[in-house]
């Protein structure tokens, strides 16, 4: 018998699959293929013919590795690893990202639902402790389709969504009670930059408005009674080379428009790779100094945020 109680425990992707509503929000999302909005660019290439433009996937999703990752957040990854499955092709163009040879490069294999959802289930299997999509802005359809088959197989772990935050709300409207955490990137705040670095002078407004709109679903970031992330929002930030401003920037956003309670991480661990590791853009050649660090932590202080993830550590691929 399913108790009042006990429905607190079942994920809400599974209620909405009950419902019908989920079936409902796959339709919806697949018929958005033809005239593609997926994300930000609203390319309006029909993907339901494998038409293809900035993001360079159509109908199916590409998957270039799906594991247990002991590489995330504390709170993710716990004793068994946090389940991601990372999608191919990105719809950014960070001149230097640190998986350039699949967001940029083609990588991977195209997946239908089916295979998809089998991936789930494997790595919920393998008993990690949430299912991690990495890299979904510009596939959340696929995602959902895929979705139905791995409940029906079972699948009842929390659900990661880990992006650049150059997401749509239509998508994430979609999104909503079925992801858990929400973990956007928020990379650069002016303008000037995101144009240079990630080709996308709409960053920005963009992921401003993708972090209002994680943190209106699901709030601050809880815990269980192991430490493992349960639901909420955490914001990661790469802190980069002569960008303390654009740092400062986001730690007062985070604080004052979204919550001074947010999780952040701040990330040392940049290092010169992608379009950078080929000799392009000369002012992001060198590492984060300990000084930068100690002065990113020192900003988001000043802006009121508290809670953050310490694991700062020198890259070791320099």
């Amino acid at each position: 018998m399913v108790t009042a109680t006990s429905r607190k425990t079942i994920p809400g992707y599974v209620l909405l699959y009950e419902s019908g509503e989920l079936e409902r929000r796959v339709e919806e999302a697949l018929a958005s293929l033809a005239h593609c909005r997926v994300c930000p660019w609203n390319c309006e290439v029909n993907r339901l013919r494998d038409e293809k433009k900035v993001c360079r996937t159509g109908r199916y999703a590409r998957v270039a590795s799906y594991f247990p990752h002991f590489g995330e957040e504390d709170c993710l990854r716990g004793w068994r690893g946090s389940g991601t499955i990372f999608f191919a092709w990105c719809n950014l163009r960070c001149v230097f990202c640190q998986n350039y040879d699949i967001s940029q490069q083609e990588a991977g294999v195209e997946v239908r639902p089916e295979q998809l959802a089998a991936m789930m289930l494997e790595l919920q299997a393998m008993g990690c402790h949430n299912i991690n999509w990495v890299t979904p802005e510009h596939v959340v359809p696929q995602i959902l389709e895929a979705l139905p088959y791995a409940i029906r197989g079972g699948l009842r772990l929390p659900i990661v969504y880990n992006t650049s935050a150059f997401d749509s709300l239509e998508s994430l409207r979609l999104l909503e009670g079925i992801v858990d955490i929400y973990m956007p990137d928020f990379k650069y705040w002016s303008v000037e930059k995101a144009k240079r670095y990630l080709k996308s002078p709409a960053y920005p407004a963009a992921a401003r408005a993708a972090i209002k709109e994680m943190h209106r679903q699901v709030g601050d970031l809880t815990f269980d009674e192991h430490g493992l992330a349960r639901r909420g929002l955490l914001v990661r930030h790469l802190v980069m080379p002569d960008a303390l401003d654009e740092t400062r920037a986001i730690m007062h956003f985070l604080a004052t428009e979204i919550s001074p309670d947010t999780y952040v991480n701040l990330m040392g661990q940049y290092y010169p790779a992608g379009k950078v590791a080929q000799g392009k853009y000369p002012e992001l050649r060198r590492l984060i100094t300990p000084q930068e660090m100690a002065a990113a932590f020192q900003v988001a202080r000043e802006a009121g945020l508290h809670r953050f993830d310490r694991r700062w550590r020198r890259p070791v691929r320099w």
